[in-house]
């Protein structure tokens, strides 16, 4: 049975790469510091004979007794609230973590593959982005921390890859969402989708017109399965191209979810992209990737999921203290 460790494993993305692993057939060791991540992400998972779990911060030594295959590297904060409450943690898990998995891979004889983000681009001059554009990013920004601790990784890996002959794979994620993602995050999907639950209004930044793109999890999590078992190495986006923007997709989840709030603006954060759009062509020529699930269904399965939540934990707006 191929053994694979996955780091990051309650949060988001991690828990839903478990799940596919599991389903493949693989053996799956979950890491993860419990920093931004849940166990409740994993519970249905913890029974399983195939499957067990650390709580363990990557950036410090990291030791998995036995063989290992694949690594996936999917530790870290991952939305600007948390990157701007805990800084120096956003920056060592994607610098020293990252150092301390690839040695790992490296022992291991394992194939490693890291998860960056279309954060590497900044707020991009070049739309939409392709992976030859080398990003608009300012280095000591507030967001600078979580866009350089990525920049860092891509360096790092492609390093391993060149000097030690280390199997590596880089993903660039652009936004996805789906059941799983934390309601009070920060971010536009879940905020949107928590304040219409809780009959509030939806607070946008700005006037709107800013854009993103954004990827159902399972679609995400086909094109990561794909590119790991490619021999790809250069880095790849994965996300879905259709752009809309932040006032367009307020009064879609107002439509959605039948409520009489309106659209609020308040003042736009530091650095905030002005626009977000993958350029996919690479994934479909070569993993034969495209994402399927289109904005409306993946809408609906995630509105049923915040739905699903318990009366306090929608109530729960404040977000983790971090103490």
């Amino acid at each position: 049975m191929k053994r694979v460790l996955i780091t990051g494993a309650a949060g988001f993305l991690g828990s839903h790469l478990c799940d596919r692993f599991i389903k493949e057939g693989f053996y799956v060791i979950g890491m993860d510091n419990l920093i931004t991540g849940d166990l409740k992400n994993i519970e249905h998972l913890m029974k399983l004979k195939n499957f067990e779990f650390y709580h363990h911060d990557v950036s410090k030594f990291v030791f998995v007794p036995g063989n290992l295959d694949y690594i996936l590297h999917f530790a870290s904060p991952a939305s600007p609230i948390d990157y701007l409450k805990i800084p120096i943690q956003t920056l060592k898990v994607s610098s020293l973590g990252t150092h301390n998995l690839l040695g790992l891979a490296r022992i291991k004889k394992a194939r490693i593959l890291v998860a960056s983000t279309s954060e590497v681009y900044g707020d991009p001059l070049v739309h939409p982005q392709t992976e030859e554009y080398w990003g608009n990013v300012n280095p000591v920004g507030p967001r600078g921390v979580y866009d350089e601790a990525k920049r860092f990784m891509e360096a790092m890996t492609m390093a391993y890859h060149t000097y030690h002959g280390v199997e590596t794979r880089i993903v660039r994620i652009f936004n996805t969402y789906g059941p799983r993602m934390r309601l009070n995050d920060g971010r536009v999907l879940p905020a949107f989708i928590g304040q219409a639950l809780r009959g509030e209004d939806l607070t946008m930044f700005g006037d709107g017109s800013q854009t993103r793109s954004f990827c159902y999890v399972d679609d995400l999590v086909e094109g990561i399965y794909r590119l790991l078992m490619s021999d790809y190495v250069q880095p790849m986006n994965i996300g879905n191209p259709s752009e809309i923007t932040i006032k367009q997709f307020g009064e879609e989840i107002i439509k959605l979810t039948g409520t009489s709030q309106k659209l609020v603006s308040k003042p736009l954060p530091t650095d905030d992209p002005k626009q977000r759009k993958p350029d996919i062509t690479k994934a479909k020529e070569i993993l034969g990737w495209e994402p399927k699930v289109n904005r409306a269904e993946g809408l609906k399965i995630t509105y049923e999921y915040f739905k699903s939540l318990s009366k306090d934990e929608l109530n729960k707006t404040e977000h983790r203290t971090f103490n």
